[in-house]
């Protein structure tokens, strides 16, 4: 299949353009800058220039493919909910161009990307799941779902794929990654409490192999969960962290988290165990790479490259 990417060099997108690439499927990405063209011109792919917030771009890339997979996001929490109406607003505008390719007889697919940190803390979370409308946040940005998933009733087949807040490899690594660029500003690698708090956890190439299966098997109006490992306690990850930074690891009272963490408070005190049951049974998705903790060394060594990188 022809596969429009949106947020195809970022750290999950890259990996998806390479797997999309490794099994015969051709790849037109998404990007803002030439650095991006050259990384997408070098995996294989082709490259359309624009942000998510031009439609008239994405409508473009979507007419000129046969399916959508939707990674990027604005990453602006000061502005959260004008991000989250912008993504609403991008997955409308492509899901409209494949509603009317299939009216024509051609073939479309739409699958977006959220999170398994929308549904409700502290306890197991599955695809059948639907957002935890008492919390602000959760409820603003799973929003998105239901207008993906909604194009169904125009014959486009959708999905949406939920990713772990600790989706790791050899990159930013999510959740676990902020909790490194904290450590490295202040010292210390702190948890809250007991740290008994859990992060469920998937590994980058297993998650780019899940939009992959999404795309060839998918039943319209699936949601998927790209999780490895349903509940890690974010003390044993804080630990790993000083283990391979070589700090000490401390516990923080939980009065004073939004003092030590700053906006990363509402990372550190999340609660958020998540299966991939169904996602595994339907899909024949078995993840097959490493822990959360096994790429703790990587994504240390990531953030201080980039800081190095900043100092230059």
């Amino acid at each position: 299949m022809r596969v429009f990417v949106t947020g195809s060099t970022g750290f999950v997108g890259t990996a998806v353009v390479e797997e999309l690439l490794a099994h015969g499927h051709t790849v037109l990405g998404l990007t803002r800058s030439d650095k991006g063209v050259l990384q997408l011109k070098k995996q294989g792919a082709d490259a359309l220039r624009g942000t998510i917030e031009e439609l008239d771009i994405l409508r473009k890339g979507a007419a000129d493919s046969d399916a959508v997979l939707h990674l990027a996001f604005i990453h602006d929490f000061t502005n959260f909910e004008e991000s989250c109406a912008k993504d609403r607003a991008a997955i409308a505008a492509m899901g409209g161009v494949l509603a009317d390719a299939v009216a024509a007889g051609k073939t479309g697919v739409l699958i977006i990307t959220s999170g398994t940190m929308m549904l409700k803390q502290g306890q197991l979370g599955h695809e059948t799941d639907v957002a935890d409308v008492s919390n602000v946040i959760a409820a603003t940005r799973a929003a998105s779902e239901p207008v993906c998933l909604d194009f169904a009733q125009k014959g486009v087949r959708t999905a949406v794929i939920r990713l772990p807040p600790t989706t790791h490899g050899n990159g930013s690594s999510g959740f676990t990654g902020m909790l490194v660029g904290n450590a490295l500003q202040k010292g210390i690698v702190g948890y809250v409490g007991e740290g008994r708090n859990r992060w469920s956890a998937g590994h980058v190439l297993d998650a780019a192999r899940l939009y992959r299966l999404a795309l060839e098997k998918a039943q319209p109006r699936s949601i998927y969960h790209a999780v490895a490992q349903e509940g890690v306690a974010v003390k044993d990850i804080a630990m790993k962290i000083g283990e391979v930074l070589g700090l000490r690891v401390e516990s923080v009272q939980p009065e004073k988290a939004q003092e030590h963490f700053d906006w990363f408070s509402f990372a550190i005190l999340a609660d958020n165990p998540a299966s991939s049951e169904k996602t595994r049974q339907e899909l024949g998705w078995t993840p097959t790479h490493g822990s959360v903790l096994d790429s703790v060394e990587a994504t240390v060594a990531q953030f201080k490259a980039q800081a190095a990188e900043k100092g230059h």
